[in-house]
């Protein structure tokens, strides 16, 4: 609501295999774990193992490393083989067989999941799973180590650094992570085991690969929770579409919070058992400690609800502008139909993207590592978990305290304009180093929310921030430049400015362009003449098309094998119809361990699917959501064929792709040959159908991945997301009615707010797209000689990935798949005109962060990356929401002038021009 060790670039690193013989390794070779060294940082998962040069040696950290070629060779300790431990060798060449299922998780009694556990494991304590660092064992060593949950033993390594020892790094070979078998037996296996090899290894780090299926899910806590979290969430989320200034919700607040209420309640509530009356069912207050899979639950509920509803534009746009109040139900009807299509559009990849381990979900990661340190800090706490939290917390309160800084005492930090402190009133000098209406070039910026505003650069992998980076200098440093001092564009008014002109270059009075009767008045079109844009919103539309042309051919050229595996299989199963279970078609230890949960039936989608379906079609064909029926079939038509490229993007790069703009081109393309429905809340609704096909299909996959990396029922994740829906989705549209019903007149610019708050500023926007592509529409707009280029974007996005794949085909080391077009083209058509500044300094950070630690720190960052990225978001989302409630809730404080708040440029750019 933003990759993976990316499976197109499996061929740029070797893997030189370690000889398994009894003695150990190849002389001078050791492996290397953890990381793939690969120019570029984390793209895959791939275990790499080189020639050991200079062993002994110690880089200037004090590590052994990889030093300079032909060293002198030395004896190396023996290493601990699977030769040497044939009862375990024997527990891992032997199938493993699925271990009988559990009674199906009921609804009935929402207490409890049945166990399929060994008796004796269900009360052993716990490992650190976020911080478990997998290391070497040597042969003398062998008999005597402690298993850790991922590490495996724990021989050399000081648990309480931030890297492997030396001694370890010297002595080790083999990495071995400890899972457990189908018989419920712990074992040790090196990274070459099936139920290993597979999972990348930042995800091997993070994920536990222990389950206790007998922990409760669906309790009263649960229920209690979710009411708790999601309706304020709702509230706020939506209330902050009406408004200029807004208070986020962020999920991360609800999975820190939820934790110590549930702990809280845990003590608290009488272990009551309670029966349902005139059933034999009943459920207990309190079943016993909190567990992380409650926790889970809360949060994922959160997160489908505890949001606003993209349906509001059209009910909101229809009444403000045009007097006509949707009825209630239909609205709230409108809303959960809406969002159930995505829901149920999930069905439709994930199958490909949940289970195959090579799509890691990056923001799912995230979460997963601190739900994973929350779990051992309440069950199991250790000094290193213990670290962990209080540099959480510490990050966390840090962040708090100095957003405040950039964001209201301080706001020249959020734009240091370099060039501007050097030529403050020179106009050149500031239209090239502004990042508030300027190019941007070297200008930086101490405000997270412009830093994270592109991608987090904790999360979005090197290569992703890379092709961002770039996209972002050609726009900036290249295009703006030319357009502004060169022949680029034609019209030469509206650089900066993403608003509609007339020719002249004074703002487009679109309203008049609009009948009582909602059609295109041509008097007053012909008398005021075409529609006029600037330069960079031309470009900004071409690359916009090009992007969404390019995601489905890119994906059919680059993705299709990987997606064809994942389809084989699923045909597989189908056309053996012998009751086998997706994770039974993967091996590797997470799908090993969600076997015992029953599946979600197809038949609770298509049935989610039906509901939303018949709603739907009985509002259309009433005429009460403004679009004909036959426009909203091709709108979920066209929303079931963008789920699984887009899905696939966004699971493996941590890229979303905006599909808004071209959805309603679409329907202006549509409407416009037929007679009829020219409603401009019509583009809104349309976009609101097609949008969230994908939009919510990626959110309920997102949060399916953080179920199975938790190993929750996939069962109850689905519950979850329905249930946290039906609570937000009502009170959206309470709040709906409440702006409406006291805020009107500010919102239609009838009064104005003396807060400068209630503008409703996105309705705004969404009101000119209406007018230009339902009344205007695209033939008369693309037939204008400054919009005829536009439409070609398509052709060029369907090109490029073309000549992409050839020249990968042709030079395979030159890495030609990474510089991905979609990423790119989405990337130019972001509107620059009025922030530049962040970019450079999320570059900077990222090749610090994704690039340098992940390649030569490895240690470090797998271990703190995903907590400091978790800390980063949810103190950001703090801080917006004090300095919402301090100096935005009610009557707007202001901060004093002062040098760093100067009245007429913060970043003291004084001659800006743009």
């Amino acid at each position: 609501m933003d990759s993976r060790r990316r499976p197109n670039c499996k061929s740029s690193v070797k893997r030189l295999n370690i000889q398994k013989s009894a003695a150990g390794p190849a002389q001078g070779q050791t492996p290397v774990t953890g990381k793939s060294h690969n120019a570029l940082g984390p793209f895959h998962g791939m275990m790499v193992t080189r020639p050991r040069a200079n062993a002994g040696k110690e880089n200037q950290d004090g590590r052994a490393g990889i030093r300079k070629p032909f060293p002198k060779r030395r004896r190396r300790p023996h290493v601990l083989t699977q030769q040497d431990q044939p009862a375990k060798k024997a527990q891992v060449d032997r199938p493993f067989p699925t271990p009988p299922p559990p009674a199906t998780p009921s609804f009935k009694d929402l207490s409890k999941t049945p166990s399929t556990m060994a008796p004796g494991q269900q009360d052993e304590p716990l490992s650190d799973a976020v911080t478990a660092q997998p290391t070497v064992v040597t042969e003398d060593a062998a008999a005597a180590v402690g298993v850790d949950e991922k590490a495996g033993p724990q021989i050399a390594a000081d648990q309480h650094s931030d890297s492997l020892s030396k001694d370890a790094e010297n002595n080790g070979a083999r990495v071995l992570y400890n899972v457990v078998n189908a018989n419920g037996e712990e074992e040790a296996v090196s990274e070459d085991d099936p139920r290993v090899r597979d999972i990348p290894p930042y995800v091997r780090r993070i994920v536990s690969f222990k389950d206790d299926t007998t922990e409760p899910t669906l309790t009263f806590r649960y229920f209690l929770l979710t009411i708790l979290f999601v309706a304020p969430g709702a509230f706020l989320s939506q209330m902050a579409h009406f408004r200029t200034t807004y208070a986020p919700y962020s999920v991360f607040f609800v999975q820190i919070a939820s934790n110590y209420v549930g702990v809280w309640l845990a003590k608290v509530l009488p272990a009551w058992r309670v029966r349902i009356p005139l059933t034999r069912y009943g459920f207990s207050l309190n079943p016993g400690p909190f567990s992380t899979k409650e926790h889970v639950l809360v949060t994922i509920s959160a997160a489908s609800g505890a949001t606003y509803n993209l349906g509001y534009t059209p009910i909101s746009m229809s009444e403000l502008y045009f007097g006509e109040r949707v009825n209630g139900a239909v609205a709230v009807f409108f809303m959960l139909a809406i969002t159930w299509t995505g829901y149920s559009y999930a069905a439709l990849a994930r199958q490909f993207l949940i289970y195959d381990p090579q799509y890691p979900w990056f923001q799912a990661l995230c979460q997963t590592a601190l739900f994973e340190t929350q779990k051992k800090q309440r069950e199991n706490p250790s000094p290193l978990s213990s670290k962990q939290m209080r540099v959480f917390f510490g990050v966390l309160v840090a962040v708090i305290l100095w957003q405040f800084l950039p964001e209201f005492v301080f706001p020249m930090l959020g734009s240091l304009a370099f060039l501007c402190w050097v030529a403050p009133r020179s106009p050149v000098a500031n239209f090239i180093g502004a990042g508030f209406g300027g190019m941007g070039f070297l200008n930086l910026s101490l405000d997270w929310s412009s830093i994270a505003s592109g991608a987090s650069l904790f999360l979005t992998p090197w290569w992703t921030q890379v092709i961002m980076f770039v996209a972002f200098a050609v726009n900036c440093w290249v295009l703006l430049p030319a357009a502004k001092w060169g022949n680029l564009a034609s019209w030469n008014h509206g650089l900066m400015s993403n608003r509609v002109f007339l020719e002249n270059g004074t703002r487009y009075p679109l309203s008049e362009l609009l009948t009582p009767d909602m059609r295109l008045n041509t008097t007053a079109y012909a008398q005021h003449g075409d529609l006029y844009v600037g330069a960079q919103y031309l470009w900004n539309m071409f690359f916009d098309y090009a992007a969404y042309a390019s995601a489905l051919v890119w994906m059919a050229l680059f993705g299709f094998r990987q997606v064809r595996a994942s389809v084989e299989k699923f045909l597989e199963r189908r056309t053996a119809r012998d009751g086998r279970k997706v994770t039974e078609q993967y091996d590797d230890q997470i799908n090993v361990l969600q076997r015992p949960y029953d599946e979600i039936p197809f038949w609770w989608f298509a049935a989610l699917f039906a509901v939303s379906l018949v709603i739907m079609v009985v509002i259309c064909a009433r005429g009460l959501i403004f679009i004909p029926v036959w426009t909203y079939f091709v709108g979920i038509a066209t929303g079931a064929v963008v789920v699984v490229p887009l899905g696939w993007l966004y699971a493996l790069s941590n890229f979303q792709l905006a599909i808004g703009s071209t959805n309603e081109l679409l329907y202006g393309l549509m409407i416009n040959a037929v007679s009829g429905w020219k409603n401009p809340c019509g583009a809104s609704a349309y976009g609101s159908v097609a949008g969230d096909a994908w939009y919510r299909a990626q959110l309920n996959l997102q949060d399916m991945k953080i179920g199975h990396y938790m190993h929750v029922p996939p069962k109850a994740v689905f519950f979850s997301q329905i249930f946290g829906s039906l609570i937000g989705i009502p009170i959206d549209y309470a709040v709906i009615r409440w702006v409406l019903d006291t805020k009107f007149d500010y919102l239609a610019g009838v009064k104005e707010d003396p807060t400068h708050q209630w503008t409703g500023q996105s309705l705004a926007s969404s009101l000119t797209l209406g007018v230009q592509y339902v009344l205007v529409g695209p033939r008369r707009l693309f037939q204008q000689h400054l919009f005829k280029v536009v439409p070609y974007g398509f052709l060029v996005g369907a090109a490029a990935p073309v000549v992409l794949f050839l020249l990968h085909k042709k030079f395979p080391r030159a890495k030609f798949n990474l510089f991905n077009t979609t990423i790119f083209f989405s990337s130019m058509s972001t509107f620059y005109g009025n922030i530049s500044t962040g970019y450079f300094s999320s570059f900077l950070g990222g090749f610090v962060v994704m690039f340098w630690c992940y390649r030569y720190k490895y240690e470090l960052w797998a271990r703190w990356n995903y907590m400091l990225a978790a800390a980063f978001d949810a103190g950001f989302n703090f801080n917006m929401l004090l300095i919402f409630l301090c100096f935005g809730a009610g009557k707007i404080v202001n901060m004093p002038h002062w040098w760093g708040n100067n009245a007429d440029s913060s970043e003291r750019c004084f001659a800006l021009d743009s």
